[in-house]
């Protein structure tokens, strides 16, 4: 493959690890570069190809579909990589060199072994081509949700669902977001930021060592707290600080879940779905050295993420706990809880490229049974006149507000009102939650209710 652009190679070989293998895109995205030591613009061109062809996978095997005599057949492997980075390159990447397209897209076939599908390969790109315009009119149109999958690369059933719930404007807009690059952000970490040569000045100007530009994070409450800043451009000199524990890599809808939890000074927290331990680590540096926090993981390594998660930021007012949150042995009395609950994660599609491909409306149905038995646990475990959190990264009216209000009406516990407070924010199935949005909010799509338990009575006498 001596022919291939290292770019390729990397997009090749993570379509096949992530279709093949079952591997995530990113992680094997990440192993890829390290391998081949790729920085700077060969590192951002291979990511592009690589997320890029696996998000719009569906459309990609739809046009290649179409353009087979055997429609029954499935392409071997190889065959199936190269028309997916092919295709993906010809409709989705700035004027791409068509005649290289092609001409790498079958090398690759014919030295992976599936040298006679060689021509195979070629006649469908070649056709693509010549049919670029047709193909272009129908990615332009969205009238339906079979054409909206099409177009947006989706699954049926989830363009079904949004067609559904949001309507078909609201749809076709949240669709093309979960298509472009995700926010990045980093949070500050008070600890650190602000001794003796970790000043705020010299942090910030650390991050724009690449040539990137950070700015203040901007938003209506509550995607901007003190401290968020929004990283156009490279994100290596955070990763970088990141490890140091200077800040946390997240985007604003991720930050404002413990905006909305609003963790203080001295409280004792719970976050009872605590992997990876981003937002971990958040509440922990809000509650400070006279506080603490219990996180709970039921997955050995995620609760190891969240223990080194802490460490790095040199936080050391938090006990995690390896075990699952509905039935782990947890003691009641917290000022705060979050059920950031395990979800269909469909608000956060953009930054998980193969995640579209790895749902289904029966996952969606096994996690809101899942989801109530957190909630009816996290319900028990708050101290009257405390406050729990629910959120979830996704976009799904069963694991959102069916959620929330079917568990205020067990519990007992008051909701709070927060499209009072964030009218902009506001979910569009029931005004008293937020629902942030890809598109309208550019940044990951999260769920956000806040309840409140009732003050225990006092005596009489």
């Amino acid at each position: 493959m001596a022919g291939l652009t290292v770019e390729r190679q990397v997009a090749l070989a993570v379509l096949r690890r992530t279709f093949e293998d079952g591997e995530f895109a990113e992680r094997a995205f990440r192993e890829e570069v390290e391998r081949l030591g790729l920085e700077g613009r060969e590192r951002a061109r291979a990511q592009f190809l690589s997320f890029g062809s696996v998000q719009r996978k569906g459309t990609s095997d739809r046009i290649a579909a179409e353009f087979s005599r055997n429609r029954t057949s499935r392409p071997g492997p190889a065959v199936a990589a190269a028309l997916r980075l092919a295709l993906f390159e010809l409709f989705f990447s700035r004027d791409p060199a068509e005649h290289a397209v092609v001409d790498q897209a079958v090398e690759y076939v014919k030295d992976s072994g599936e040298g006679r599908a060689g021509g195979f390969v070629n006649a469908i790109l070649r056709r693509a081509i010549r049919e670029r315009g047709g193909i272009e009119t129908r990615l332009s149109h969205e009238d339906s949700p079979a054409e909206l999958a099409f177009a947006c690369s989706l699954p049926e059933w989830l363009a079904r669902l949004w067609w559904e719930e949001l309507g078909p404007e609201r749809a076709r807009s949240v669709a093309a977001a979960i298509n472009l690059a995700p926010e990045r952000c980093i949070q500050l970490n008070p600890e650190q930021v602000g001794r003796e040569g970790r000043e705020l000045s010299t942090v910030l100007a650390g991050l724009a060592g690449d040539g990137a530009e950070v700015l203040p994070a901007e938003g209506p409450w509550p995607l901007a707290p003190e401290g968020l800043f929004t990283v156009e451009g490279s994100l290596a000199p955070a990763e970088e600080l990141a490890a140091e524990g200077l800040l946390t890599i997240l985007s604003r809808g991720s930050a404002a879940v413990v905006e909305v939890l609003g963790p203080e000074d001295g409280e004792r927290v719970l976050d009872l779905c605590s992997g990876p331990g981003t937002k971990t680590g958040l509440i922990a540096a809000r509650v400070g050295r006279y506080g603490n926090v219990v996180a709970v993981e039921p997955e050995s390594d995620r609760a190891d993420d969240v223990a080194a998660r802490v460490e790095a930021l040199g936080l050391h007012n938090t006990l995690v706990v390896e075990a699952d949150g509905r039935e782990g042995e947890i003691l009641a009395g917290f000022d705060r809880v979050l059920v950031d609950a395990p979800c269909s994660d469909l608000g956060a599609l953009a930054s998980r490229p193969d995640a579209r491909w790895r749902k289904a409306p029966e996952v969606v149905s096994r996690l809101v049974d899942l989801q109530a038995e957190l909630l009816d646990r996290a319900g028990g475990l708050v101290e009257p006149g405390g406050t729990l959190v629910y959120s979830t990264c996704t976009i799904s009216r069963r694991e959102n507000s069916d959620q929330a209000v079917a568990f205020a009406a067990r519990s007992g516990l008051v909701i709070d009102d927060l499209g009072k407070l964030s009218p902009g924010l506001a979910d569009p199935s029931d005004s008293r939650f937020l629902q942030i949005l890809p598109d309208r909010d550019q940044t990951t799509g999260f769920f956000i209710a806040r309840f409140r338990k009732r003050e225990a009575p006092k005596a009489s006498g």
